[in-house]
């Protein structure tokens, strides 16, 4: 299988679709499951397991996730793409993590938020990408202010994080405010 890339300057970004996700899970052993997704131990392949066998595209709506890969090292060092991708509306929420602290504060993020911005406005035919981050992400906060977020609302006790519910604040870009830092 071929699998969709996105080279920025120190990035590779690989492609994890529903057809690349269920092609892996099919046709790799554990230990090739594990590399490609860039699992430390078995206990996070088991909930990788899990998550397929429950159905992962339907618990997450249709997605496009990228696994961030540093070109140096090879290492998988993070995620970013959109999950509740309504195509009929042209819209999406993104998400996006890095692994390990040593790679924050580098900014990767930005470099790599920057590439899955323009291919969901060109190639997915978005109009609005909304993010949903705790009020107190302040990284988080800053990178979407530094590619134009609207700050929309408040949602109030919207996540459930180790049995306390919390916020998420709203933000949301449409596809003629993006601006490329």
């Amino acid at each position: 299988m071929q699998f969709k890339e996105i080279h920025t300057e120190r990035l590779t970004l690989r492609a994890i679709t529903p057809d690349v996700y269920d092609y892996i899970h099919n046709n790799f052993g554990n230990t090739e499951l594990m590399e490609f997704l860039g699992l430390a131990s078995a206990e996070d392949l088991a909930v990788e397991k899990e998550k397929y066998s429950k159905g992962y595209a339907t618990h997450n709506r249709t997605f496009v996730l990228f696994q961030l890969i540093d070109k140096n090292t090879g290492r998988i060092i993070g995620g970013c793409g959109y999950h509740t991708w309504f195509p009929k509306h042209n819209r999406a929420e993104i998400g996006y993590d890095l692994k390990y602290e040593e790679d924050k504060r580098k900014g990767l993020m930005t470099e790599a938020l920057k590439a899955v911005l323009d291919y969901g406005f060109t190639e997915m035919g978005l109009h609005r990408v909304e993010a949903l981050v705790a009020d107190y992400n302040e990284p988080s906060l800053k990178l979407l202010d530094k590619f134009g977020f609207a700050f929309e609302g408040t949602l109030r006790e919207h996540y459930n994080v180790g049995g306390v519910m919390e916020d998420s604040v709203m933000y949301s870009l449409l596809k003629h405010e993006f601006k490329k830092p």
